[in-house]
């Protein structure tokens, strides 16, 4: 029989992703969420052809019964938001770091191949150096950031101990089709591309030049789908970017761009827990998976405003 491919999350936006590319690849594939954040809307083109599990990954029964039979595992699944995890430490910690070490428990347990866990590149905090590289020390600023570490060095303790294997992929600043603009709690590019195209204003927290290391999300299906089976990188985590930044008010002057008009924005006081600047070393993921960012933030930020300007609002 074929492998199994289990996505936790998989209704979220990154999860989503990588569950069509597994369906479009002809795999088997087992998708659990809880629903909290994801919605089963990203998932309507695929329903019929996968095995979907609205379940809690924070009971241990759940990941024991959604583990069985699997090969692989893209561990997606989390409240992924700093400003949320810091007016809810307990929800984002249960979903964040009980969940996780369930599901590499039932892993562990159940005789699984390979699990790919998504990290953050929010670990690295506010450190001044740039690039951020691996062997920097981890200085969470937030709960979520603290979580996210945590998971990271417990799947790296699963490899050690039980052989597990795993692989860590610390993201930066994801973006793309069918990511949720309408949450207090969204992320700045589809927030940005869903106000501008309804003609209204934009907010920047602080003075709109700290910078990021966008990274469209077909770049993350790459590299997630590559650790699967890459030689040499179970044990091991690297940064995923692109390898680049711009600042906030680069992206509105790109956006403008695209877009064809003039954008009117108000700037904020900084908030808690952000980081200034954020930008990817690569050179790990390139030499271990064999990444390469095929789509650039210009491209990437050309199709999403497309898929966004195609679907409409709620």
């Amino acid at each position: 029989m074929s492998k199994l491919y289990l996505v936790t999350g998989g209704a979220g936006f990154i999860g989503s992703h990588i569950v069509q590319r597994l369906v479009k690849r002809g795999e088997r594939v087992r998708v659990v969420d809880n629903l909290c954040t994801g919605e089963i809307e990203r998932l309507a083109s695929v329903l019929s052809v996968i095995d979907f599990v609205e379940e809690d990954l924070a009971d241990p029964a759940v990941c024991d019964r959604v583990v069985d039979g699997v090969d692989y595992v893209l561990h997606q699944a989390a409240i992924p938001s700093v400003q949320r995890s810091i007016r809810d430490p307990m929800a984002s910690n249960r979903a964040n770091i009980t969940a996780t070490l369930n599901v590499l428990e039932s892993c562990r347990t159940h005789g699984v191949r390979r699990l790919v866990y998504a990290a953050s590149s929010s670990v690295y905090g506010d450190t001044k150096v740039l690039p951020k590289r691996e062997d920097m020390p981890a200085t969470p600023l937030s709960p979520y950031a603290l979580q996210k570490f945590v998971g990271e060095r417990y799947a790296k303790l699963y490899f050690d101990l039980y052989k597990l294997e795993t692989v860590s992929l610390r993201y930066f600043n994801v973006f793309g089709p069918s990511q949720d603009p309408y949450s207090e709690y969204s992320a700045v590019i589809p927030k940005f591309i869903t106000k501008l195209l309804a003609g209204e204003k934009l907010t920047i927290f602080g003075d709109g030049e700290q910078s990021r290391d966008f990274t469209y999300v077909e770049n993350v299906v790459q590299a997630n789908l590559l650790a699967l089976t890459a030689d040499g990188a179970a044990g091991k985590m690297m940064n995923l970017g692109c390898g680049t930044r711009i600042s906030l008010n680069q992206l509105v002057k790109q956006l403008e761009n695209i877009l064809g008009l003039n954008a009117q924005v108000e700037y904020l006081p900084a908030r808690a827990g952000d980081v200034r600047d954020s930008l990817a070393d690569i050179g790990l993921a390139e030499r271990l998976l064999g990444y390469q960012p095929r789509v650039s933030v210009e491209d990437g930020l050309a199709r999403t405003v497309d898929w966004f300007r195609n679907h409409a609002s709620r």
